[in-house]
């Protein structure tokens, strides 16, 4: 793809060129993301979505990120940390 710049985790024996506050933007959006995938994987169980066909697949997919979305907001809404689904429960 053309005019794309992909940014990844340097190893331990790369030399850092990248400006230390643009390094600590790209790992807090990925520890985002990596919370969010996790939280789809374990607490929705989406790896595990079976369908017959792709309308049913999609549209199953689709309410998962939905009620994900939701919590988010409860929490935003309640003034818990976006992310911790578990004080829904506790709330």
């Amino acid at each position: 793809a053309q005019g794309v710049d992909l940014q990844t985790p340097l190893r331990a024996n790369m030399k850092e060129d990248r400006p230390k506050p643009v390094v600590r933007r790209l790992m807090k959006a990925r520890r985002i993301v990596e919370t969010v995938i996790g939280q789809l994987s374990e607490r929705f169980n989406i790896q595990r979505v079976r369908a017959r066909d792709l309308w049913h697949l999609s549209h199953r997919l689709i309410r998962k990120i939905l009620s994900h979305n939701l919590c988010f907001v409860l929490n935003k809404k309640l003034g818990n940390p976006p992310l911790q689904f578990d004080l829904l429960i506790s709330s």
